[in-house]
């Protein structure tokens, strides 16, 4: 009970719940925590647009630094700055293990993969930041699988709907295949990225 407070809080400030726990007590109180979280004064533009970074960058749970590379590297590729910066986020390790649920909640997957329960193509990867090309196969490991998290994975039992279009998974099998780059459209991430991008360009 006690660990959701903190994140419960933390969505309450940020306007989103971040985990399925967090949706019950966001609904009772979705105002922002503190006296003075129902009368709050109009933002100002600098504060709307941290608000919307801060609110993309918890939904990942990574961060400030691994938020600006993500937006760094969006800004020197083609096409949109913020539509490719929340793919490049997307494609993340532990983002992918959520979509594909094998994980109930981000936080849940980036332990699993430090831990080493993941292989990228056969090999042990640890690293959450981890970003996966088309083609890659997420699985794992054979000596993890008997385990509690993922018996319970493997049931379906962490999917709201059908997992992500760009991913082919086979949950009795705990695995997932990275079929090609995620379109923002299909991202279910909250936020107004163009928000976020003028943050860092500012």
């Amino acid at each position: 009970m006690n660990n959701s407070r903190p994140k419960a809080k933390l969505s309450r400030a940020l306007g989103i719940p971040l985990t399925p726990k967090c949706v019950k007590y966001f609904e009772k109180r979705p105002f922002p925590p503190g006296v003075h979280g129902r009368g709050r004064r109009k933002a100002s533009d600098y504060q709307v647009r941290l608000l919307e970074k801060q609110r993309l960058r918890h939904q990942y749970n990574i961060s400030e630094a691994q938020m600006r590379r993500a937006y760094d590297d969006a800004h020197r590729a083609e096409g949109k700055t913020g539509e490719t910066m929340v793919s490049l986020l997307e494609r993340r390790l532990d983002a992918t293990v959520v979509r594909a649920g094998l994980a109930r909640t981000i936080y849940q997957a980036r332990q699993l993969v430090v831990h080493g329960h993941f292989t990228v193509d056969g090999k042990k990867v640890d690293r959450p930041s981890y970003r996966l090309r088309p083609g890659q196969v997420v699985e794992v490991r054979e000596s993890s699988r008997p385990k509690p998290p993922f018996q319970i994975a493997a049931t379906g039992a962490h999917l709201d709907g059908p997992t992500a279009p760009y991913l082919s998974t086979a949950l009795e099998e705990l695995r997932t295949t990275v079929l090609r780059v995620p379109e923002r459209k299909e991202i279910p991430v909250l936020c107004d990225e163009q928000l976020v991008v003028e943050f860092y360009a500012r």
